[in-house]
């Protein structure tokens, strides 16, 4: 079934946040709060809270600002903000989370995020340590590397030259482009995402999909990488909060699950003891959406489980 509850929540941004939310069929276990990816909204995200719901979770998902049916102040799609981008976004999350808190007082809490939305969450556990109990950061790419900082160059130009506000001419090409030529005979610009293609042809049908982020989105999310990929910025995590990693091998956005590896090393180098991690062999960038989704989400729902045993 789909989220059981729509609503609206006013950010202290501004933004009012297009919130999802499916309540736990049976005795709630803690709460999943979910961040989806870029170009993507929350209610893609319907399967997996039922799901989740099933197994004694509340799930929390909302739609990002530039994103979905969320509206913000200097946010239209494709934009987080006219300056300050991932201090609001962050704020955004934070909302949810107060919310869950009032509503759901000594439950913990385990946030969730998928390729961007990884990137949001795992700087939300940097910044906020104490209101998370576990993390699940899936599909996120920290490692960009030289590569991402010629890219940073590449945004500043275009900032300078045509504004923030406007879609990137040259990072879509550089990433979605780039990933959709290295899957073998393509149907669509996106089966990068999927082996499955109804799962497929239902994203590039969705007018709220696969749309091109603006310069300054863009610019965040690189500050969102570059945050997370600076080990100083991980010292106020305790080392035993449960994480889970997840890539896919067949992920061109990851380089085939080696930028979630590399997270993992780097995680288990500074000392966290409570990590799994796993690249599944075969799978794109979707992993909730792909053709074998049940074992996977099988394996998060045992990594639950062992985090809070009944």
């Amino acid at each position: 079934m789909p989220f059981d509850t729509i609503t609206t929540l006013e950010s202290p941004t501004g933004a009012k946040l297009n919130l999802y939310i499916r309540h736990a069929e049976n005795p709630p276990r803690a709460v999943v709060q979910i961040n989806h990816g870029l170009a993507e909204h929350a209610a893609r995200y319907d399967r997996f809270a039922d799901f989740l719901a099933a197994l004694g979770y509340h799930v929390y998902a909302q739609d990002h600002r530039g994103h979905g049916a969320t509206s913000a102040p200097g946010a239209p799609i494709g934009r987080f903000a006219h300056s300050g981008g991932v201090e609001h976004v962050l704020a955004d999350v934070g909302a949810v989370h107060d919310l869950i808190a009032e509503r759901h007082p000594g439950l913990p809490v385990v946030i969730f995020g998928h390729s961007m939305g990884g990137l949001i969450a795992l700087n939300f556990v940097l910044r906020h340590p104490r209101r998370i109990a576990a993390a699940a950061i899936w599909n996120a790419n920290f490692s960009a590397g030289l590569l991402g900082r010629l890219a940073q160059v590449i945004l500043a130009f275009e900032r300078f030259r045509l504004g923030s506000d406007v879609p990137s001419r040259m990072l879509p090409k550089l990433t979605f482009g780039d990933w959709a030529r290295k899957v073998p005979n393509p149907r669509t610009e996106f089966d990068w995402l999927s082996r499955d293609p109804a799962e497929v042809d239902a994203y590039v049908a969705d007018p709220r999909c696969g749309w091109n982020a603006s310069v300054s989105m863009w610019i965040d999310i690189f500050d969102l990488v570059f945050a997370g990929a600076d080990d100083r910025n991980f010292a106020a995590v305790r080392k035993d909060m449960p994480f889970n990693l997840v890539g896919g091998e067949r992920d061109p956005a990851t380089d085939g699950g080696r930028a979630v590896e590399a997270l993992a090393s780097r995680m288990r180098r500074m000392g966290f003891s409570n990590l799994v991690s796993k690249v599944y062999a075969e799978i794109r960038h979707e992993s909730l959406n792909e053709i074998n989704r049940e074992p996977i989400m099988a394996d998060f729902a045992d990594w639950l489980d062992r985090t809070f045993p009944r």
